[in-house]
């Protein structure tokens, strides 16, 4: 049942999540209210392999169900962001040098893997912090978020981009990834225990590990290390207000909050499945509401 019809002639869409413990997301809801304003008809359904009971690995089964049910586009989350890619017929060039999908289209028979993250930081961070100094930037977590934001971060001019990782060579293979990408001497790693030096040098951090989530609360780091020289730049966005970007508030430093990267990436998403644009001013406001009343940026 797969569909030869060029997306954006459609007036109804059927679109999916892949992912785990995707309860609480906030993609059906900016996706589908967007769409509502368009006048479009458009299912956005959550396929949580917890809720399925399947593995990570079954993410093909998955993608398959969905080729054969008609859907026109998938997002995937952790942890399928990597695993889902064999099950591809093309990359996006993005997904490609980052070795992660977000985004699927399936049209005309094909699936086809792009990747909104590293697009969606990139329009938060130029929207949200758009003079500060990047010459040294310090990026906690090297996962999946973590390889976008800091891909995104090197695109948007950093000079260096050093990645601290609770498992140190995850982090050292993130920067060798981004040392080929940009170039020689962009990016480097370091362990959690060299966090006070390197913050105390750097003109800011970005945050793109879980801690801060309602889930995982607590802060990251200590929040003595935080200065007024420091930007902070935060990726978790259930809650928007988190304990990192409260601290450093309070200690004088410009922040970013989560929710405008969930925003761009969603509309960079609803563009590729719909080939229409989104008007992301609107879905700004729609995530204020939805994770609770706090400006997106500050």
């Amino acid at each position: 049942m797969t569909k030869d019809v060029s997306h954006a002639t459609q007036d109804s869409y059927l679109v999916g999540l892949i992912g785990s413990g995707i309860g609480p997301s906030l993609s059906p809801a900016l996706h589908e209210r967007e769409a509502d304003r368009q006048g479009l008809r458009y299912l956005y359904r959550l396929l949580d392999l917890d809720v399925l009971g399947v593995p990570p690995e079954a993410v093909g089964d998955l993608v398959r169900a969905a080729r054969h049910l008609g859907f026109d586009g998938l997002n995937v989350t952790h942890p399928c962001k990597q695993l889902v890619i064999p099950h591809l017929d093309g990359l996006a060039p993005q997904a490609e040098a980052l070795g992660a999908v977000n985004t699927v289209v399936l049209e005309g028979g094909r699936a086809v893997g792009h990747n909104t993250d590293v697009t969606g930081f990139a329009a938060s961070f130029a929207r949200g912090l758009p003079d500060v100094p990047l010459e040294r930037v310090v990026q906690l977590g090297a996962g999946g978020a973590g390889a976008a934001v800091a891909h995104a971060t090197l695109t948007l001019g950093a000079g260096r981009v050093t990645v601290v990782d609770a498992l140190p060579e995850r982090a050292a293979a993130l920067a060798d990834s981004l040392n080929r990408h940009f170039g020689a001497g962009r990016a480097d790693s370091a362990a959690p225990d060299r966090l006070v030096g390197l913050l105390a040098r750097a003109d800011g951090i970005v945050h793109a590990t879980p801690t801060g989530m309602a889930a995982h609360p607590g802060l990251p780091f200590p929040a003595r290390l935080l200065h007024p020289g420091l930007w902070v730049a935060e990726v978790v966005y259930r809650p928007l207000e988190t304990e990192l970007l409260r601290a450093a508030r309070a200690a004088g430093c410009a922040t970013l909050d989560g929710g405008g990267m969930a925003v761009f990436q969603a509309a960079d998403a609803f563009r590729l499945i719909t080939g229409r644009e989104p008007d992301s001013s609107r879905m700004l406001a729609d995530i204020t509401e939805l994770a609770g009343a706090v400006p997106v940026t500050e």
